[in-house]
């Protein structure tokens, strides 16, 4: 049966007491306060045992999840003062005017939650205000005089095509239905990504392996759930999926080898975030690994974005791999005048003196050979932090070996050349 803007107004009309109840008005505005009131403390309450749970309580840590906190205490407010006044509005027969204050005042603390829900996962201030809108629409119409007459309005802007109808109800709930199950998939992966972090026995890769395929699958099932809600049958889509199978083979090959070859490296554990690795002309720290681009930060503060498929075809050094000492071989020549036991204590006080080189693996002192002009040595040192640069640790050191063989009077040699000039006077 379809009801009509007419027959909505009229049942309305129906409902409008004889004699306004100013008690109930006043005590329906009171409710609607206390459970504000309410929702307000038990907010408060909840925010501090998600930050202690979270266990969020030094300087470093807590800013990246302060707007997190703070979005889950509004949300536990409106929530807790909708619930309640959810149970007064069905608990007590209201009159029309006292049940819209409780109900407008359910819909704004809906509204409001699902508002902050949204903006929380970053899905963007003009798609959380049209959710919480059309939210807010629908409940507050629910309580005026149901929700049917306006479905049946949206119901009637439609349009045929074919053998099937499309109506502006099916784009709005279309649009609503992708709304909140990217919400609720985004807040599903942040609840694994929670679980995951807190448990000490995984390891980075270990932890964005899980986080990717339990994204993987949340995205799967949404598809799903929302194809149930859409009521869309799925053999409609056996052309698509033909259509999908083409892309994917010709320009979606190489998109759909990177998601893959990410998550072979996530499984095989060969690079990892933190690792420090040489592709190419590119050295530094693996920052992130994406579903398409491993991010590598170079010292220079540079953000090299290398497909996933160059890890897996090209030849990739993992300074980090199973071990993250490093060797750093420093070389350096004095002159066959010095004294050479002089010269290994000099340069191992030097080694030893620089704040980065570990003493386990001890660090050596080798005589690599005579020179043309020079007698070479070889500094060997072993350093467990390759993220933080290499050449620095050789600065410091060759800098100490100046410094000690100037105060001992050790001399560096350097090329000179005698010129004969024939038939000078």
């Amino acid at each position: 049966m379809i009801v009509s803007a007419s027959g909505m107004m009229e049942q309305l009309r129906r409902r409008m007491p004889q004699i306004i109840d100013t008690a109930e008005l006043a005590v329906a505005a009171g409710l609607v306060a206390l459970a504000f009131v309410i929702g307000h403390f038990i907010g408060r309450i909840v925010g501090k045992r998600i930050a202690a749970f979270l266990d969020l309580h030094d300087a470093e840590e807590r800013p990246r999840y302060e707007h997190v906190l703070r979005a889950s205490s509004t949300i536990m407010r409106a929530l807790v003062a909708a619930a309640l006044l959810a149970a007064a509005r069905y608990a007590w027969d209201w009159q029309l005017y006292s049940e819209i204050i409780v109900g407008a005042g359910m819909a704004i603390a809906v509204a409001i939650a699902v508002q902050k829900l949204l903006r929380a996962l970053n899905l963007g201030f003009w798609t959380a205000m049209a959710a919480s809108t059309a939210l807010f629409s629908i409940l507050f119409s629910a309580t005026v005089g149901g929700v049917m007459p306006v479905s049946n309005l949206l119901d009637r802007a439609s349009f045929q095509m074919g053998t099937h109808r499309f109506s502006l109800l099916m784009l709005v709930s279309a649009i609503l239905i992708g709304i909140f199950l990217v919400a609720g998939v985004r807040l599903a992966n942040n609840a694994v990504k929670l679980v995951l972090g807190r448990n000490k026995n995984l390891d980075g890769g270990q932890r964005l392996l899980g986080e990717k395929l339990a994204l993987v699958a949340l995205v799967i099932a949404a598809f799903f759930i929302g194809i149930d809600l859409l009521g869309i049958d799925l053999t409609a889509f056996a052309v698509f999926s033909g259509a999908f199978g083409l892309a994917i083979g010709f320009g979606l090959q190489k998109t759909f080898g990177n998601l893959i070859a990410g998550i072979i490296l996530l499984m095989d554990r060969s690079i990892k975030p933190g690792d420090v690795i040489a592709v190419g002309d590119s050295f530094g720290s693996v920052n992130k690994i994406g579903v398409r681009a491993v991010s590598v930060l170079t010292r220079d503060g540079i953000e090299h974005l290398i497909p996933n498929e160059n890890m897996m075809t090209n030849e990739v050094q993992n300074w980090s791999y199973s071990s993250r000492d490093v060797r750093v071989k420093i070389p350096i020549g004095v002159a066959y005048s010095s004294d050479m036991k002089l010269v290994e204590e000099l340069l191992l006080r030097a080694v030893k003196e620089s704040p980065r080189v570990q003493n386990r693996p001890a660090p050596a002192v080798w005589m690599a050979g005579f020179g043309e002009s020079s007698v070479n040595f070889e500094i060997q040192a072993w350093i467990i932090d390759p993220e933080e640069g290499v050449g620095n640790v050789r600065s410091d050191v060759l800098k100490r070996v100046w410094w000690l063989f100037q105060e001992h009077g050790i001399e560096i040699p350097f090329p000179q050349r005698e010129v004969h000039v024939r038939g000078a006077d």
